[in-house]
């Protein structure tokens, strides 16, 4: 018989429920914990202790949702669940990012975190239930954790702050952010959100944070019921006496070339100063063959102090810019010459080629998850980060890095994208990094922005980000400074990525990941009012470039168009098994959609082919009307006239009377069949036959020449 230990935490009007004694016994640590109809079962299992200790946790996150779960089967060919989708890797990235400060690199062992939906209500988001679990898991094992953490989703609808609100709730949302924390402050947060103020955004993690305390305080009496004993950390303790003459003779080798301007610059500098280190005292690092892996730990400390010194005394970073300053910044619209849109955003050393393309309603993206019904998106933003942009050789992969960084910029830009109805077009930004020093997403947001506004895209309020760091000194973090613009640098040895997204209006995207505890509400308060001054300034120099969408969309671009038909013509222009849309189709080269409301839409190649399948299918639903000239096509001839079509299904005879002033013989002696003439409806008679006029029709000269 399972020895069952349940714990529960009351949040709104559900309760997220602890389990653990009854599945997956012999994971390192399990728990199955839900939210009324959705449920998590998470794992953690650990390695064996590895010979040599390393300088990073192994840890890796593996979040995963079964169809099975929503009562569904996997659509497509293999029936099987696949390799993991967008969101099963950004939802993991939302478990790593928290929890991984918390593991001690000491303890060395390879670390895998499995939580798996297995059962979704699709009204209760299941991803806030596996990131509670996740670190239950963790909590109660035998791995060592400095947890818990707990996590929750908070959206603002209307005026009201609501804690992990459904399916259904999120749409109406004007932010929606996930907000992760320990018992002592909060570490994580991401999110989008409408053009809101950095006030709301702060008040909406105050919400958070009551809530996160009462989860970990579940997970921490989980541990006290269950909790197994922690396995022990590898002994790391080192002789490091011989690395006091090295750390004096290195320090001001490593200061001065840690100031040396420009990234690969600097970073030569610094290997040619631990070179003269290593060869100074090369006798010294070779009598223990570990001495080389100390020597560089004491590079990166010396790095390490010497930066956030040199910030939090004198004010001064890396590359000599000011706490506040941002580097300089090159804006290009334009630069590709058969794209939709294309733009070239330069920040210092980061770099973003952005391109937009523009298609129809067959490029949506389809998604089909266990949140509900399989949903259609009609804007995608892309990113790709290769290994030439920092240097270096590598393979070209879409890895998770790519994935989140992508959605973040997807987030910061879909508040602004206009919606299906009123440009019908789908969307896709795909932002190709040419150098990196410090926060690309930022700079795929900016330049996506002006691609999308390159191409036409009537975007309403330019969108720019920008990403914040933190360095601190004390327990009670008493002194800190808040760095705009972060280098790559500043992010490793900072204490804080702070990344904001949004218009002159307000914030449309969120990112924040803190290593410390503790932040306080004057620090993030202080943090978002200089990245709005920063958003500001970067808004400014990018609608110097280009102030708004261009009218028109690219002469590349797809032409689409929206009519409407009544309804009781959608038959005609449909014609019989589809013959007659899909003939205008062919004859303008378009592609056409009917709707069952009498809307549709045309995809042409071009403006000409889409004005023409337009032309063919007005003509379908137009009414003769007596008085009219119509370009017609002679379809038969008899001997008493020929039967003419003026629009498509609908022809009239032209009498062998009406085709000269004077008498014709023979039909065929002034029309073929096949012949395209224009004739004038001179009349509709009781049976509504449509009655021509070939003579009617001509210019004057020429009737006057039939007289002859």
């Amino acid at each position: 018989m399972s020895n069952v230990t349940s714990v529960s935490v009351k949040i709104g009007d559900g309760e997220l429920v602890f389990e653990t004694g009854k599945i997956a016994k012999q994971a390192n640590g399990a728990v199955y914990a839900y939210y009324k109809g959705s449920a998590v079962i998470a794992t953690v299992c650990c390695g064996e202790q590895p010979s040599e200790p390393i300088d990073y946790v192994p840890v890796s996150v593996e979040y995963n949702e079964k169809y099975y779960a929503a009562g569904k089967i996997p659509g497509g060919f293999l029936k099987r669940e696949g390799k993991p989708k967008d969101k099963e890797i950004l939802v993991s990235r939302l478990i790593d990012r928290p929890m991984r400060p918390l593991f001690d690199k000491a303890f060395g062992r390879e670390i895998q975190i499995v939580p798996t939906v297995v059962s979704c209500d699709m009204i209760n988001t299941p991803d806030i239930v596996a990131i509670n679990a996740a670190s239950c898991a963790v909590t109660i094992s035998d791995i060592p954790f400095y947890g818990p953490i707990a996590a929750v989703r908070v959206a603002l609808i209307g005026d009201e702050y609501v804690i992990n609100p459904t399916f259904q709730q999120l749409p109406q949302a004007k932010l929606d952010i996930v907000v992760a924390g320990t018992h002592d402050g909060i570490t994580m947060v991401e999110g989008g959100a409408k053009e809101v103020s950095e006030q709301n955004m702060l008040d909406a993690i105050a919400a958070a944070q009551p809530v996160i305390t009462e989860i970990c305080e579940a997970q921490m009496k989980m541990r006290e019921l269950c909790g197994k004993e922690k396995l022990p950390l590898m002994d790391v303790t080192q002789d490091l006496s011989w690395l006091e003459s090295v750390k004096e003779f290195a320090y001001p080798l490593e200061k001065e070339a840690s100031f040396v301007k420009g990234k690969m610059n600097r970073y030569a500098a610094l290997e040619e100063a631990h070179n003269k280190v290593r060869a100074q005292f090369a006798d010294l690092i070779a009598e223990d063959e570990k001495r080389e892996g100390q020597l560089a730990a004491m590079f990166d400390e010396l790095e390490y102090n010497i930066l956030r010194a040199s910030i939090l005394n004198d004010g001064v970073r890396t590359d000599g810019r000011k706490v506040t300053e941002i580097r300089p910044i090159t804006c290009e619209v334009g630069v590709l010459p058969c794209t939709h849109g294309s733009a070239l955003f330069t920040r210092g050393e980061t770099q973003s080629l952005a391109v937009t393309t523009l298609g129809t309603a067959q490029d949506e993206q389809m998604f089909d998850t266990i949140d509900g019904d399989k949903s259609f998106s009609n804007f995608m933003l892309h990113y790709n980060f290769p290994p030439y942009s920092v240097g270096e050789c590598g393979r070209l992969t879409t890895g998770r890095r790519e994935i989140g960084h992508g959605h973040l910029a997807q987030r910061a830009l879909e508040a602004v994208v206009p919606k299906k109805d009123s440009f019908p077009y789908t969307i896709r930004v795909v932002s190709e990094i040419m150098e990196s020093n410090g926060s690309s997403s930022m700079a795929s947001v900016c330049g996506g922005c002006l691609s999308l506004m390159d191409a036409g895209v009537p975007i309403s309020s330019p969108v720019a980000g920008i990403a914040m760091g933190l360095i601190t000194e004390g327990a009670d973090y008493s002194r800190y400074v808040i760095l705009s613009d972060i280098l790559g640098e500043e992010d490793h040895l900072g204490d804080m990525d702070f990344k904001v997204a949004g218009t002159s209006k307000g914030i449309t995207a969120f990112q924040m990941d803190i290593k410390i505890a503790g932040v306080t509400p004057e620090i993030m308060s202080k943090a978002l009012n200089q990245a709005k001054e920063g958003r500001m300034h970067i808004l400014g120099i990018m609608t110097n470039t280009l102030s708004g969408p261009r009218e028109e969309i690219s002469e590349y671009a797809p032409k689409i168009l929206s009519i409407k038909v009544p309804e009781e013509m959608i038959g005609a222009v449909i014609g019989t098994g589809g013959k007659t849309i899909k003939s205008i189709a062919q004859k303008a080269g378009a592609e056409i959609n009917i709707e069952d409301d009498g809307t549709v839409m045309i995809y042409g190649k071009n403006n000409a082919s889409a004005q023409e399948a337009k032309r063919l299918i007005l003509s379908i639903i137009e009414k003769p009307e007596v008085g009219k000239i119509y370009h017609g096509t002679v379809k038969r001839i008899v001997d008493f006239g020929a039967f003419i079509e003026i629009l498509p299904g609908k022809e009239g005879l032209c009498h062998i009377s009406k085709l000269a002033k004077t008498r014709v013989k023979q039909v065929s002696d002034v029309l073929q069949v096949g012949q395209e003439v224009d004739v004038k409806l001179i009349e509709i008679d009781r049976m509504d036959r449509l009655n021509l006029s070939y003579v009617d029709a001509l210019p004057k000269e020429e009737t006057e020449e039939c007289k002859k």
